[in-house]
């Protein structure tokens, strides 16, 4: 948390470190593996949405968003992340994913949130819906649409399934692939921050690709 606390233009930080070596058939069966994840992450993302919903009323009338309840849904948000990552939103690591909310510093991929002191209580009644509907519309594509038998995802999904036949023949997964995959992913997730009411920071219409955040530059 304290790295994104260094650069609050960017609340919303992701990085990740590609897998290595990476299994050439075990793409086929995660589906399979992460199955006791998602039916656990289902009760999760209820509670997410019903926190969300006090948060927002924590918000209009005290212009904080409580820390527990702030805690939890990154916590949740990380658990995601963590099995996205592990498989079809990016299949960037055969390490399988913990059973966490909490922010799992020794796995491959990290997603931090700074915490904010204040939000504005006029940006609370709007930014979740009327302010986001571009980046819904691009996400949107990232994310769906498409749907190949088991296989869904968007363009995300469909570049995955990509990377996955290239890591099938050749045992490597190509760098420059996964940057894009990358930088997809961390679109979305600024956005789901951003609409979940966790920052007021604008998430940017721009790819930053690659497994690390691009913390050197100031944001445009």
């Amino acid at each position: 948390m304290a790295a994104s606390l260094e650069f609050p233009d960017r609340p919303v930080r992701l990085n990740a470190v590609l897998g290595a070596p990476l299994s050439r058939w075990l793409w086929l069966v995660k589906w399979i593996l992460v199955v006791p994840h998602f039916v656990v992450l289902f009760f999760l993302w209820i509670t997410f949405t019903a926190v969300s919903v006090v948060a927002f009323f924590a918000i209009l009338f005290t212009e904080r968003y409580p820390r527990a309840l702030f805690d939890f849904n990154l916590g949740v948000l990380r658990w995601s992340w963590r099995v996205a990552y592990y498989s079809y939103s990016a299949l960037g690591t055969d390490r399988y994913p913990p059973f966490s909310l909490g922010e799992e510093p020794e796995y491959p991929t990290r997603l931090d949130i700074a915490y904010p002191e204040r939000l504005s209580r006029g940006l609370v009644l709007v930014k979740w819906w009327l302010l986001a509907i571009p980046h819904y519309v691009v996400i949107g594509f990232f994310l769906g649409g498409v749907r190949l038998g088991w296989w869904t995802g968007g363009l995300v999904g469909v570049l995955t399934l990509i990377a996955a036949v290239i890591m099938a023949f050749t045992e490597k997964y190509p760098r420059d692939l996964f940057d894009l995959i990358l930088g997809l992913n961390r679109w979305c997730l600024r956005v789901v921050a951003y609409a979940a009411l966790m920052t007021d920071v604008y998430p940017p219409f721009r790819l930053d690709m690659g497994g690390t955040e691009p913390a050197g530059r100031a944001e445009s």
